[in-house]
């Protein structure tokens, strides 16, 4: 065999040992893994999405300077807001936005413990199958094992919160102007309902981001625990 062959195939095999020693490597340091900390991996994952971005939610204009999560009006009432505003009304139009959004912020406030006891109901399994699953897995967890009792817990308090910070005022006032417009369409929306589905959606959709960040962004795993786990699905 020629000698330059020779050193192409020493090479190669060289290449493959040291490539094999590197997976042998990674094996081996996430095979220290247990069942357990794969779980408690992710139940940081969930906490830190959990603590660090629906908080936000729940500061002043949490939702209305959010443009990902900002209620806008429904489609029902979209042609109230552009009516209002043909006719010099826009102040009411804002008023009334910034009052769903408001009542949203408040609501959020009680998602809290209801995400964190799901977090830590999480089994082994289900943290394995999030950790290797798409990029939103575990959002999609914490959808399915929260939405109907979030959804129960906000619509009270959204109801409570109309009155609070005078949501329930601005749109009385805010409809019967629209309705009093000739030629108008009489118009009655269940205006809790709606807010409570979109304080959810703006829920969900943080938490997804930080999500998203946690599995792409090596800076936004801010613990060892957190590192090691999700290395696993790098």
């Amino acid at each position: 065999m020629k000698p330059s062959i020779l050193l192409v195939i020493f090479a190669f095999f060289m290449s493959s040992c040291a490539e094999l020693g590197q997976i042998s490597r990674e094996i081996a340091k996430s095979g220290m893994l247990s069942e357990q900390q794969i779980a408690n991996g992710l139940q940081q994952a969930l906490s830190k999405g959990v603590t660090e971005q629906v908080s936000k939610l729940t500061e002043e204009d949490g939702f209305y300077d959010n443009a990902l999560v900002r209620i806008e009006l429904p489609e029902e009432l979209s042609k109230i807001e552009s009516t209002l505003r043909s006719f010099g009304l826009g102040n009411l139009a804002d008023q009334g936005i910034k009052a769903l959004n408001e009542t949203a912020q408040e609501a959020v406030k009680e998602a809290t413990p209801i995400f964190l006891n799901a977090i830590r109901d999480m089994s082994f399994q289900e943290a394995r199958t999030i950790l290797l699953g798409e990029k939103t897995a575990a959002t999609a967890y914490l959808r399915e094992k929260t939405q109907t009792e979030l959804y129960q817990k906000f619509k009270p308090v959204v109801q409570e919160n109309f009155q609070k910070v005078g949501a329930d005022q601005i749109w009385d006032n805010l409809i019967t102007q629209y309705n009093q417009v000739p030629f108008t369409d009489k118009v009655n929306p269940d205006l809790t309902d709606y807010v409570t589905s979109e304080a959810l959606r703006g829920v969900y959709k943080m938490i997804e981001l930080e999500e998203i960040q946690i599995r792409n962004d090596l800076n936004e795993r801010s613990t060892e625990l957190l590192r090691r786990v999700f290395a696993l699905q790098d």
